[in-house]
């Protein structure tokens, strides 16, 4: 297997939640969506927060790479839901099958032999295939340890690693 190859795979393993992290579908899986609203004492956000705050950044992500015209929310709050719960349980699987099928659209771009991870965008600030990959693994497994640590205090633990 030569280099380029190899370093797709391991982006693609990154990307699934490899190594020492955990997927986003076995960080959710049998989560009550009764509970995707509860706020912990302490904590910034609550399980919808951070669901749909991960959807929508990584929804920017991959229409920055696709699209130059592509223009992101405004930081920070763009990226974050304005309520602590999702409007209904509807809501809540559409922004889980949103994000699900984003991140499946970025892993078929940085699985394509024919993709360049290296080369800046014409468009941005020098950022690549390769780096906007990372950015994502990087961000979703933050984000999802704290699903993690949320679903524990809310009393629903991971059984799927």
């Amino acid at each position: 297997m030569d280099k380029e190859q190899a370093l797709r795979e391991h982006l693609l393993y990154l990307l699934d939640g490899g190594g020492a992290h955990i997927s986003f579908a076995s960080a959710l899986k049998d989560f009550p969506v009764d509970l995707a609203g509860q706020k912990i004492p302490k904590l910034d956000h609550t399980a919808w927060q951070l669901v749909d705050h991960l959807r929508i950044a990584q929804w920017d992500i991959l229409k920055f790479i696709k699209n130059p015209d592509h223009t992101s929310p405004d930081y920070p709050h763009g990226y974050w839901p304005k309520k602590n719960a999702p409007a209904d349980a509807q809501a809540w699987y559409d922004a889980i099958s949103a994000f699900s099928n984003d991140l499946e659209e970025i892993k078929t771009l940085v699985a394509d032999p024919e993709a360049d991870l290296l080369s800046p965008f014409p468009h941005g600030s020098g950022q690549t295939l390769l780096r906007e990959a990372l950015l994502v693994a990087d961000h979703n497994s933050y984000h999802i340890g704290q699903l993690v640590d949320l679903r524990m205090l809310l009393g629903v633990p991971v059984r799927d690693y």
